[in-house]
């Protein structure tokens, strides 16, 4: 004998499972086949009361604890915008747990660079010392601290410096060997320094750079790009000179250029006037303190002779002449 057609009233499909013994019996079911039915539906019921129950506890907040969350949003792309936040948050309180994101690392990776009308324009010719200025240590990836208020993961020019550069530029005696850190060869040229003047403001090289900088007209390429970057000085002390590229801007301030490139002295500031930072190579290769008195100069790139500051750094005018050189040779 055929099944009989079931068809639910109004009533019953509110009532949250679907189907009811009311609608089953007036379709006139068997009893067999009525008890069968009713099992269906109630496993239906409870089915669908704990897929709701699991998405609602997904949605309420944490479970255990934030770690928890985070790490299963981690491998939800579809949430991106939600995953990124609350990662990012979890990574900004808890960086213990993710050292890693203390550098913060570019969406890209950039090619190795060619030499740059910057580090081998010809310039004006010789440059005068600025004698007896107050020289401080700084490192790329230092934290705000003591008279130290800007952190160095990122550089005056550079987002990523601490990223490009390698890691933490560890200045601990005990921490490095041969003037670079004994963890990991840098990326850069471990002999750097900061002077107290920027060339590019709000992403467009400012006005009066093409009246100060000295080698301006040579090395100027477009607007918001600056001229300063990877330029060499000589820093002199006692009875040693060294070399060192420009990589940041300071102590201090950004704007300076009566100084730098002028005849003033630096500007008061916290450090007793400090007018030049150096990288720790510069501090071992001079034999520094903490706070020091040097001279130093501008000087072309054929004017640097050399040394430990030739070595290392894909930013070095040396080893991208060295890189250059060997190419043109392979490729005869």
């Amino acid at each position: 004998m055929p099944w009989p057609k079931i068809s639910l009233s109004s009533d019953d499909s509110r009532n949250g499972i679907g189907c009811s013994s009311r609608a089953l019996l007036r379709n006139g079911l068997p009893p067999i086949a009525l008890d069968l039915v009713l099992t269906l539906c109630v496993f239906a019921g409870y089915s669908g009361k704990a897929s709701a129950e699991s998405h609602d506890s997904s949605n309420a907040g944490f479970g255990p604890g934030r770690h928890v969350e985070v790490s299963v949003n981690y491998q939800q792309p579809e949430h991106h915008r939600t995953t990124s936040h609350k990662a990012k948050k979890y990574v900004r309180h808890h960086p213990q747990h993710h050292p890693h994101r203390a550098i913060e690392e570019p969406p890209y990776v950039a090619g190795p660079p060619v030499i740059s009308r910057n580090a081998l324009s010809g310039g004006p010719g010789r440059y005068r010392w600025k004698r007896d200025i107050v020289t401080t240590i700084f490192w790329v990836g230092e934290r705000p601290g003591g008279h130290n208020p800007v952190p160095n993961l990122r550089s005056s020019w550079d987002r990523y410096w601490a990223y490009n550069y390698g890691g933490y530029d560890n200045p601990d005696a005990g921490a490095r060997r041969d003037f670079i850190p004994a963890k990991f060869v840098p990326r850069q040229n471990p002999f750097y320094f900061a002077l107290p003047y920027n060339d590019v403001e709000g992403g467009h090289t400012k006005r009066e750079a093409s009246r100060v900088v000295p080698w301006f007209n040579q090395a100027f390429v477009r607007s918001g790009q600056t001229v300063l970057k990877d330029r060499w000085i000589a820093v002199h002390h006692g009875n040693r000179v060294c070399y060192a590229q420009w990589e940041d801007c300071g102590p201090f301030r950004t704007d300076d250029w009566r100084y730098v490139f002028g005849d003033e002295r630096p500007r008061p500031n916290l450090n007793q006037g400090a007018g030049l930072d150096v990288s720790p190579a510069v501090r071992d290769y001079l034999g520094l303190g903490v706070k020091d008195v040097c001279d130093w100069k501008f000087v072309e790139y054929r004017e640097v002779t050399r040394g430990p500051w030739a070595t290392y750094g894909d930013n070095n005018t040396f080893v991208i002449q060295r890189r250059q050189s060997s190419e043109r040779f392979a490729g005869r």
